[in-house]
């Protein structure tokens, strides 16, 4: 009924990445509050962690059964759900005042986010055509990337020049403006029918496990567990108080975050044009980012003395492509599966890097009680080196059954029909008998 990848498309685009960004802003906003909330709420490092890792759990257990609410109500109304309970929840948290208060209000915000990323991708896997989707879904995490600009800049000086409350009750305000322009502008399919598959109960179990059989599914997954999450743990909570403890200035600091911010705005595109270019090689060049991630986190945290600036730098840079590079793993869910399928296949490989990100996050503020029972006042330099050192648990299982799913999924694409092999070598991303009709 519409053409994809015209005028009609990039506004459906552009009001659902906006309420991406409000996602992400929300979603760290907590990175640069860390300290003023454990004074706020009087409690430890693990509590602290804990309102992250509470979020990010909701968020991961959401992903699955949210993929099948997507492909049964379309992407509109998953949206303006997600909308409506993130702006509740960052208004409770605005006016919370007990540690349990909090924590209930950001599980209201880890679901609504749950909502949101997947459902942008089906609108953008649905409304752009198939060489236009990997730039535009490297485009959508990157611009997506500005609400981490928000948290880090801008909701840093509210918070000091209005206080607590003033300051996240404007941000959850922001969500009443966007959701007018969703119920008004974003429409779920450009196809008649509106491309929504009405799934019947008995064939969920069914259809799950097809999407979880599928290798490809896996291979996602994993890309997904093992570059994503670097980033993430350093700008939800504890890059920020690890850099402080690296001697940097509290503002030299929240710089350092817009840093990995704008890095990894500008790697998107170029991740982009390789998966597009050589999506055989997608899962390697993952592994290329997570080497070079692991290998400079080597280098800091065996530092003698405090890191200098320059390296901290390059750490933050480093880190931060992890995230474009996590979104290789959407794009191998795109290739495995036919569309009706994309949002339950969408949804389990986004369960990766949220699950080792709250993993990592719980982890790290387990040892750094260990280490200083006393709390933040207590914390040194090699503390928070010890503690951020966990990190290459994650990256080294990840690294291992990425390279084991790569295998299983080439031999899966190879099992179906060896013109799928050949075209995916030849620089295909849709392929015939699998994401695509053979005769297509």
């Amino acid at each position: 009924m519409h053409n994809i990848g015209r005028r009609r498309a990039w506004a459906i685009w552009v009001v659902g990445l906006s309420v991406y960004v409000l996602a992400v802003f929300h979603r760290t906003s907590l990175g640069v509050a860390g300290l003023l909330a454990a004074e706020r709420f009087d409690i430890t490092a693990a509590q602290l962690s804990t309102f992250t890792v509470v979020q990010l759990a909701v968020y991961a257990a959401m992903q699955v059964p949210v993929g099948v609410l997507l492909d049964r109500f379309g992407s509109k109304r998953l949206m303006t759900t997600g909308l409506l309970l993130m702006t509740a929840g960052q208004a409770w948290f605005a006016v919370a005042g007990t540690f349990e208060v909090g924590l209930a209000a950001r599980v209201l915000l880890g679901a609504g986010d749950a909502m949101v990323f997947t459902s942008l991708l089906r609108l953008v896997a649905l409304w752009f055509r198939v060489k236009q989707a990997p730039l535009i879904t490297q485009l959508s995490g990157m611009i997506g990337q500005l609400g981490a600009v928000a948290a880090a800049t801008p909701l840093a000086a509210a918070l000091a020049a209005f206080g607590w409350t003033r300051a996240y009750a404007g941000a959850a305000s922001l969500g009443v403006l966007l959701a007018v322009a969703l119920l008004v502008v974003v429409k779920d399919s450009p196809y008649r029918g509106e491309g929504v598959e009405r799934i019947k109960v008995r064939a969920l179990a069914r259809t799950l496990a097809e999407v979880w059989g599928n290798p490809g599914t896996r291979l996602g997954l994993w890309v997904h567990f093992t570059s994503q999450f670097g980033a993430t743990v350093f700008t939800m909570l504890w890059g920020y108080p690890f850099l402080v403890s690296e001697g940097v200035a509290p503002r030299t600091a929240s710089l350092v975050l817009v840093v990995m911010t704008v890095t990894a705005m500008a790697a998107g595109p170029v991740v982009a044009t390789f998966t597009s270019r050589l999506p055989y090689r997608r899962s390697q060049l993952v592994l290329g980012i997570v080497a070079a991630i692991a290998a400079v986190w080597a280098v800091t945290l065996l530092w003698p003395g405090p890191a200098p600036l320059p390296l901290l730098l390059l750490l933050a840079v480093v880190t931060a492509v992890g995230g474009p590079g996590s979104m290789v793993g959407f794009d191998l869910a795109r290739t495995f599966h036919p569309s009706t399928h994309l949002g339950r296949a969408t949804g389990v490989v986004n369960v990766g890097g949220f699950t080792a990100s709250l993993l990592c996050i719980a982890l790290i503020g387990v040892v750094l009680d260990h280490l200083a029972p006393g709390g933040p006042a207590e914390y040194t330099r090699g503390d928070f080196r010890l503690a951020m050192a966990v990190q290459f648990l994650f990256w080294g299982l990840g690294a291992v059954q990425l390279v084991r799913y790569r295998r299983k999924g080439l031999r899966y694409v190879e099992s179906v029909s060896p013109a799928a092999l050949d075209a995916l070598r030849g620089g295909e991303t849709l392929l015939p008998g699998i994401s695509r009709d053979p005769d297509a």
